[in-house]
């Protein structure tokens, strides 16, 4: 009992210095707010110690300007570390024969309790700061470019986002995915 405390307290205070090192992701929100909305809500905290774990570098961030709605999403510099090299879903991951990547982003964030950002969520997080320059991270999909075998990723090069597709089975060592939880 006193390891998983001492966990939730440490990235509690992960969380805080990250917060107020980069106060420019969630201008007029206060850290008490934060830690009350997360604080004794055991699925948050074990979501976001996963993304912690993963590399995710979970912050806290406005993700819709208009609904206000405040998140704790992945702010790690390039697609977390722990999470790439993984093909897109769990059909993605059986229909592939050869050379299977050990899971998919979308096994990998339900197990994780998170959720891939959205297209639109992805290019409002790259408003605040430019993520992704050198790696690439799988998007939510929207389900006509699923079935058609397809998937989204994005990435920030030559002063942009950029949204591209890929078969849903390919998969990059420079690949990952981004994700949030609502708070």
């Amino acid at each position: 009992m006193k390891s998983i405390q001492l966990e939730i307290d440490n990235l509690l205070i992960a969380l805080k210095n990250r917060f107020d090192k980069n106060m420019h992701r969630h201008e007029g929100i206060n850290w008490k707010d934060i830690e009350t909305r997360i604080i004794n809500k055991p699925n948050i905290i074990k979501s976001i110690i996963a993304m912690e774990q993963t590399g995710g570098e979970p912050d806290v961030v406005i993700l819709n300007k208009k609904s206000n709605e405040i998140v704790i999403c992945d702010c790690a510099c390039e697609s977390p570390k722990e999470r790439r090299s993984l093909c897109y879903d769990n059909e993605a991951l059986e229909t592939r024969k050869e050379h299977k990547p050990k899971n998919s982003a979308v096994n990998m964030a339900n197990e994780m309790g998170i959720e891939l950002l959205t297209e639109e969520q992805y290019i409002q997080l790259q408003a605040i700061e430019k993520f992704d320059t050198k790696t690439s991270s799988w998007l939510a999909t929207p389900s006509n470019v699923r079935k058609l075998g397809g998937a989204i990723f994005g990435d920030f090069r030559f002063g942009r986002v950029f949204i591209y597709h890929n078969g849903a089975e390919s998969y990059y060592a420079a690949r990952g995915f981004r994700g949030f939880i609502k708070i």
